[in-house]
């Protein structure tokens, strides 16, 4: 368990969760942990839960070895104002705020403290993130504790700034086209004599199996659609059939569009 003090500046459904997520952790002390808020009475369920509540953003952020910035990008740079004559360059300053860039964030703090971009995805909330991170002057270690803090709510990787709008697509947008999937192949299932519910379950369940099977076998997609792709076999013929109809054509122009709508 680390003894480093965290402050999440805005503790909203983003902040909240990130919070709920460092706590079941067990990797950090409850009072360690500070969130704020203009209203305060909505962190009560944090409270208590044992972390630090209150309003104070600038108390918060010179206490805090670790500041995570999770206010609405409007806020960002009052917040980046308040912390400006606060910051060490032992502190780690992250903002979880979709579009702020580093450069930015270097035009009101200067050029000399470390900085970090994450991307986390909804699936935060349980615990089951993909979070994409970027840094300007993060060492070794304190890209080391970065990704440490995103790894307790799913899992995070080190990126190149310029492809943090290409993880938004992939991994944020990528939380609906997945859903859309489940979506569709339980309407399969009902169509083939599954009631609602149960089809869902099934569908949802079986997404979750593919994905754990690439993540913890390390295989790509190709080896395991082989395993079930017997010769003659239906799992071919349907494959075949959802190709024909473009498919995976359809997902790949999916994913382009919204990357070509960010720009």
């Amino acid at each position: 368990m680390t003894d480093k003090k965290i402050a999440i500046i805005g503790g909203g459904n983003l902040g909240g969760s990130i919070a709920n997520g460092l706590l079941k952790s067990r990797q950090y002390k409850p009072e360690n942990i500070t969130v704020t808020r203009r209203k305060i009475e909505l962190l009560a369920e944090l409270s208590k839960k044992g972390l630090n509540v209150h309003s104070d953003n600038e108390l918060a952020i010179k206490d805090a070895d670790i500041i995570i910035i999770a206010v609405k990008p409007k806020v960002v740079d009052k917040i980046l104002n308040i912390a400006r004559p606060l910051l060490t360059k032992d502190k780690i300053l992250i903002s979880v705020a979709t579009g702020i860039e580093l450069a930015h964030m270097q035009k009101i703090i200067g050029d000399d403290y470390p900085i970090f971009r994450a991307m986390p995805n909804t699936a935060i909330a349980i615990r089951e993130s993909m979070t994409c991170i970027a840094t300007a002057n993060g060492s070794d270690d304190q890209i080391n504790d970065v990704i440490d803090i995103f790894n307790h709510l799913g899992h995070a990787i080190k990126i190149n700034e310029e492809l943090m709008d290409a993880a938004t697509v992939l991994a944020a947008c990528g939380i609906a086209y997945a859903l859309r999937f489940i979506r569709a192949a339980s309407q399969g299932g009902i169509e083939i004599g599954f009631d609602a519910a149960t089809a869902k379950a099934i569908a949802a369940q079986t997404v979750r199996g593919a994905a754990g099977l690439l993540i913890k076998g390390g295989k790509h997609p190709e080896w395991e659609i082989d395993k079930v792709t017997t010769p003659a076999g239906i799992t071919i013929a349907g494959l075949n059939e959802m190709e024909h109809r473009g498919f995976s054509s359809s997902l790949i122009k999916g994913v382009k569009t919204s990357f070509d709508k960010i720009g």
